[in-house]
């Protein structure tokens, strides 16, 4: 039988280890109760397939350019034939990509693009408290971790996504990168004095009901003068004469049921200052391609092109403004 509590041990180790240990019954009341709501049927069987991943240590890794871990040279073709087989077995994979041991996992995201456009905007995250809410399988935590943080912790309620991290951390046990399976609705409203360094939530916002609700919590949870980095879908609107409209969706927004609200940057900009952050920024706004978010053999299910207007790729399938994201940057007061 599963054991969550022993398989999250060294994340709870790590975050005892810190100015948040504190609150370290939260975090494990938040797993229990997140397990107690929702606990995946196939959860035993993905521990199991753990057990089969090769044991050895990596030959190196690089976090820097990539999320490569080990050589291909490390593994008998066989291994490698293994190895893949496995690895297949926890379809889907939708953030990446990773290479492990010469195994490219081509993930339904480039994720790593979203990386390069955000990574020379952030603060230095250099012996920094991080925390990554909706952190998918873990794949920007690695990214981040190339700046030597103190601690990443990633929440995500996909108990799928946790076992993609644990297959990572196997061969990265020494990078202070941890995962909980759960997500911000499970952690403490706030932590009163020194909260979290960093705060990214990066496609999150537009899944909730109360997204100004959002920002005030993602708020409470840093310390002051932490920096929080935004991410979420934006429409243009008209700048000059309606700079701060919200779409609305009637029903669906890209084959999604779960979209929520979606502002104008400019609007977005006003929920952040009525959060009473500061030195707020926009400092990307890019829209998604069908050449960053695609069907692959990792993931083959349908993808964005099957969610685009087939006559007009600058709409959803429902006539809305196709997918356009901006990245914010903020302050704690």
């Amino acid at each position: 039988m599963f054991d969550i509590h022993q398989f999250l041990a060294p994340s709870y180790q790590a975050i005892s280890d810190t100015r948040l240990a504190p609150y370290l019954s939260n975090f494990k009341d938040g797993v229990n109760a997140r397990m107690s709501d929702y606990t995946h049927g196939k959860i035993d069987e993905w521990a199991m397939l753990q057990e089969q991943l090769p044991n050895i240590e990596a030959e190196g890794f690089d976090l820097i350019d990539s999320v490569t871990i080990g050589n291909s040279n490390q593994l008998t073709q066989q291994q490698r034939l293994d190895l893949e087989a496995t690895l297949r077995q926890f379809h889907p994979w939708r953030k990446g990509p990773f290479n492990l041991f010469g195994t490219d996992i081509n993930t339904e995201w480039r994720s790593d693009w979203k990386w390069d456009r955000l990574k020379d905007h952030i603060s230095s995250l250099q012996d920094k408290i991080v925390l990554d809410v909706g952190c998918g399988n873990g794949y920007h935590c690695w990214r981040m971790a190339s700046q030597n943080p103190k601690m990443i912790l990633g929440i995500d309620p996909s108990q799928l996504f946790l076992m993609q991290f644990a297959i990572m951390k196997k061969y990265l046990p020494k990078v202070p990168v941890h995962f909980l399976p759960i997500g911000i609705e499970y952690l403490p409203n706030e932590i009163p004095k020194q909260g979290f360094d960093t705060i990214f939530s990066m496609g999150v916002l537009y899944h909730r009901r109360s997204p100004i609700d959002h920002i005030m919590h993602l708020k409470k949870l840093l310390k002051h003068d932490g920096e929080l980095i935004l991410e979420t879908l934006v429409i243009d609107g008209d700048e000059v004469s309606h700079p701060d409209q919200v779409l609305i969706p009637d029903s669906r927004y890209a084959q999604m049921n779960n979209v929520w609200f979606i502002p104008t940057v400019a609007m977005l900009m006003k929920w952040m200052e009525r959060c009473n952050l500061k030195n707020i920024q926009c400092v990307d706004v890019n829209q998604t391609t069908i050449d960053e978010q695609r069907a692959t053999d990792w993931m083959s299910f349908q993808s964005l092109n099957d969610f685009l207007d087939p006559k007009d790729t600058n709409k959803t399938i429902e006539g809305h403004p196709a997918p356009k994201r901006a990245i914010m940057i903020a302050t704690r007061k």
